[in-house]
């Protein structure tokens, strides 16, 4: 037998002895009563940026054990500190040293969700982690036949729970697919044997449908490796082992997720100038929509231009005062991750769009004095654009420049040659530039290039 069979047969045994002191329709019912609406699992991963699920263990087969004292709910504590999407425990008592008390003590404090880790082969074990407060657990494809997967994942989903679906191959990601998972994660380390492939999940990432959250797992060790990730459009990652030895796990934590702010090349007309952008390490590339405009881009040629955006690249259409269902409509037909509105649009107006798209909205705010700040902060959109003069270049007066307690898109003004010092000043979200990386009014590939590494150097600068 394997160490996974030798896992699964324990398991089986622990859900016998626990039928003993509480029988199965007598758990189900108590979960039921529980049951929960929504998905808050979900809904952690699906937040813009990687998602970081970070894991309490106090040992595992391939490392032995990893903290003697074990302090499991400071651990849990240092996550949420340095930022954790949702926490992750292991319950597996035999090999990793867990204990379904660590999970109920944590949930019940926890202000993020937290996963089951175990090795699930009875709905009793799913039972369990509704009443020990848990928002998902883990279904491992290679331990359950694909009828039991399907049940284990209604079962789930019956309870307002999540299904966290570990895949390592092709087959078992075709697997999880064919079962509905609408959480597929890949694990890197072979459970069979514990040998680890820590590019296994970037083979795998495009079977994966963009509607599907993809989680990478294991032997992920350094901001490079999260940075890979992203690029190749993962939404989560399961971390353990780094964070568990790292002497001072929330620096470690905000060390992974990094610092860096997002950059964000404007304006683009050609295909050219996307390719151009993708190869300057863009993290957002943006088209103007509305007609009328110098940089304006007709919907078929961007149709043609958004095919160039790649998976892990955010694509942003900018409209101005444009009607909702102009916008509503280009926006599914690009398949934009992000609406930016620079016009008059309210409230109300920005409500509509991100409810109608699901993706995130920025309301851009020609700042002239304190009070187009407090209007920033106000604003329901889910960041907010602070510029000069919307479009013209023209930088805004820095010194009004405050903490407005949200994301802030810095633009306005921003050169190769400012940029560094402004993210050094203001720690932006993001910054956006359009007219700054352009030469004789066309987008300049050396530029886009200076502007994306000056940006991302004052982070790293400051880190150091």
């Amino acid at each position: 037998m394997t160490v996974l069979d030798e896992l699964a047969e324990e398991a089986r045994r622990r859900v016998r002895r626990a039928e003993r002191e509480a029988p199965l329709e007598e758990m189900r019912r108590r979960a039921e009563e529980a049951a929960g609406r929504g998905f808050p699992f979900e809904d952690a991963l699906r937040k813009e940026g990687m998602s970081f699920i970070c894991e309490v263990k106090k040992a595992s087969p391939s490392k032995g054990v990893i903290s003697e004292s074990f302090p499991y709910m400071e651990i849990a504590r240092d996550y949420e500190r340095g930022g954790a999407s949702c926490i992750s425990v292991l319950t597996e008592p035999s090999r990793f040293l867990g204990d379904l008390r660590y999970l109920s003590e944590i949930a019940g404090e926890a202000k993020v969700p937290v996963l089951r880790k175990d090795f699930v082969v009875d709905e009793y074990m799913i039972y369990e982690a509704k009443l020990a407060g848990a928002s998902a657990v883990l279904l491992i494809c290679s331990i359950l036949g694909e009828d039991e997967l399907s049940r284990f994942i209604g079962a789930c989903d019956s309870l307002g729970m999540s299904a966290l679906v570990e895949a390592h191959d092709e087959e078992e990601v075709s697997k999880a697919l064919r079962c509905g998972a609408r959480v597929i994660g890949v694990n890197n380390r072979d459970l069979r044997d514990f040998t680890v492939d820590h590019r296994n999940c970037l083979r795998l990432r495009p079977m994966v449908p963009d509607d599907v959250l993809f989680v990478a797992e294991s032997g992920i060790r350094t901001r490079q490796d999260i940075e890979d990730l992203e690029r190749s459009g993962v939404d989560a990652v399961l971390i353990g082992e780094t964070l568990m030895r790292a002497e001072d796990r929330v620096s470690k934590l905000r060390e992974l997720k990094g610092s860096g702010v997002k950059v964000k090349l404007c304006g683009m007309r050609t295909e050219r100038d996307v390719s151009e952008a993708v190869k300057a390490g863009a993290d957002m590339i943006g088209m103007v929509l509305s007609p009328g405009f110098r940089r304006s881009v007709p919907t078929g040629r961007a149709v043609r231009m958004s095919r160039l955006v790649p998976r892990g690249v955010v694509l942003v259409g900018v409209f101005v005062d444009s009607p909702a269902e102009e916008v509503e409509k280009v926006s599914k037909l690009l398949n934009l991750g992000m609406v930016q509105l620079h016009g008059s649009e309210d409230d109300e107006y920005v409500s509509r769009i991100r409810s109608s798209l699901g993706v995130p909205v920025v309301k851009s705010f020609v700042v002239k004095s304190e009070d187009d700040l407090a209007r920033a902060e106000r604003s329901a959109a889910d960041l907010v654009l602070l510029d000069g003069g919307m479009g013209s270049g023209e930088g805004f007066d820095r010194s009004l420049m405050r903490p407005l307690g949200r994301k802030v898109v810095l633009a306005g003004g921003l050169t190769p040659e400012n940029v560094g010092e402004a993210v050094a000043a203001m720690r932006p979200y993001a910054v956006d530039v359009s007219s700054g990386i352009e030469t004789d009014g066309a987008k300049d590939p050396d530029k886009m290039k200076a502007f994306v590494e000056s940006a991302k150097a004052a982070c790293k600068e400051d880190r150091e």
